[in-house]
């Protein structure tokens, strides 16, 4: 190429202080604005043909929107999944920000004994109540149930290091994570025993030896097998593992406390306390699922197994801060006075169809003149974060096709909207699920549909 026509080409790209002020009102710090602009620039100066000044500012533009929209900020969640793990899981409801709105901006007895005027442990009044709503004999918290099922591993095969496990239970979690791979970076080595459908007693007896750590058992929360399937029940297995002196932990994964068969049309959940019932030694699940408060990772059980775990060097990188602490401290106690059904993800899951329906007419009346074509609809709502996979909950949507514009360019406008809105296109539609909107959320529905369909 003519060294002439690059350089007459790279001196049309304008200069970072013109492209800056041309952006305008922004919301950015300048400092991110000005990084993003010079990325841009930079760009163009590898490319062979430069855009004229409008064709410069509208990719700039795209680029300050794109990092703008990454920012964490409320979402209005269409798509009828309760626990939305792309949507932070569980929404916490008014006692849980109360509780952090009041801890937040000062100091707090974190690890301080106001009784004794000296240093006190973390979470003695959270681990308790914990311990009294799980029937355990003790409780302690870490900052995700991978960390509880990678601190619980550290700790058995410190000395032994084969883990007894169903090939049925090698499951993958959200993200991409494995249990085999959890296993291994916990320093485990699996002994994977029966087969992918059926895994029997015999197989786990069989499998015990003088280097078994552990016998782990791995609830299926997040799909479900049937036809000819076999695997044994906590009990039994309990009952071996204690006549061969093996540790047994079981992953619960969602950290369901209530009985999810009486909240609707959902299959029953084991929850702690049942499973420690049971003979097991410590159990695992997280608190951000069903649970409905902060992400965390709780294990409960045996007294001299949880006093063993906080003593391990690598508990302290695990440990959750005091507002996490704060949200879940609340949320044990909401439980513990019978107010469970102030946490929003157990509210979701309790509302009924005719609620939702009276919700879905009202606003239908709000949007009748905007240029769409409205009706009240059917929906299936999800609970999502990898718990209770076969159950499907009748919900009510608000069905929506727009007139002059594709069903994409109106999902892509609200995912644009402030707040963003998320639901889903089905059927030739674009469907809000009322069952994950609050109804404190349906004026912003209403006014981002009549900003986003203001259309030339």
């Amino acid at each position: 190429m003519n060294r002439g026509i690059v350089t007459e080409s790279r001196r049309k790209i304008p200069s970072v202080d013109k492209v800056v002020c041309e952006i305008g009102n922004c919301d950015l710090p300048r400092r991110v604005i000005v990084d993003v602009v010079r990325h841009e620039l930079g760009l163009l100066r590898a490319e062979k043909k430069v855009p004229n000044f409008s064709g410069v500012m509208s990719r700039v533009r795209t680029a300050v929107d794109a990092l703008q929209l990454a920012k964490i900020q409320p979402v209005i969640n269409g798509t009828g999944i309760v626990i939305h793990t792309n949507f932070g899981r569980a929404p916490l409801g008014p006692a849980l920000i109360e509780s952090l709105t009041a801890i937040g901006p000062g100091y707090t007895n974190l690890e301080y004994d106001l009784t004794s005027g000296e240093r006190g442990h973390r979470a003695t009044y959270l681990e308790h109540n914990l311990a009294l709503l799980c029937e355990a004999e003790a409780t302690t918290v870490v900052n995700n149930c991978a960390a509880a099922l990678i601190l619980l591993l550290r700790h058995f095969t410190a000395k032994k290091k084969e883990v007894v496990i169903s090939r049925g239970e090698l499951i993958q979690i959200g993200g991409g994570f494995r249990i085999p791979e959890i296993l291994e970076a916990g320093g485990a080595k699996l002994r994977e025993i029966g087969t992918t459908n059926k895994t029997s007693v015999k197989d786990y007896a069989r499998a015990l030896g003088p280097d078994t750590a552990l016998i782990l058992k791995v609830h299926r929360s997040n799909f479900f097998m049937g036809g000819f399937i076999e695997s044994p029940g906590t009990d039994a297995l309990a009952k071996l593992a204690r006549s061969k002196s093996v540790p047994f932990v079981e992953d619960l994964g969602s950290g369901a406390i209530v009985a999810t068969e009486k909240l609707g049309a959902m299959e029953h959940e084991p929850r702690p306390n049942e499973t420690l019932s049971s003979g097991v030694d410590l159990v695992c699940f997280s608190a951000d699922k069903l649970f409905g408060g902060p992400q965390a990772g709780i294990i409960a059980g045996k007294r001299r197994h949880i006093a063993a775990l906080k003593r391990e060097p690598f508990f302290r990188a695990l440990r959750c801060d005091k507002l996490i602490l704060t949200a879940l401290q609340a949320t044990v106690d909401l439980y513990l006075a019978g107010k469970s059904s102030e946490l929003p993800v157990l509210a979701m899951l309790e509302v009924t169809n005719d609620e939702l329906r009276i919700r879905a007419e009202r606003l239908l009346e709000q949007i009748r003149d905007l240029p769409l074509h409205i009706a009240v609809g059917e929906g299936k709502a999800q609970i999502g974060g990898g718990s209770l996979p076969r159950s499907a909950i009748p919900s009510v949507t608000l069905d929506l096709r727009p007139k002059t514009i594709s069903l994409e360019n109106l999902a892509t406008r609200l995912r644009r909207a402030s707040p963003p809105i998320v639901g889903y296109i089905a059927g030739g539609k674009f469907k809000l699920d009322l069952r994950t909107i609050f109804p404190r959320q349906d004026a912003e529905v209403v006014s981002a549909l009549r900003s986003t369909t203001k259309w030339n």
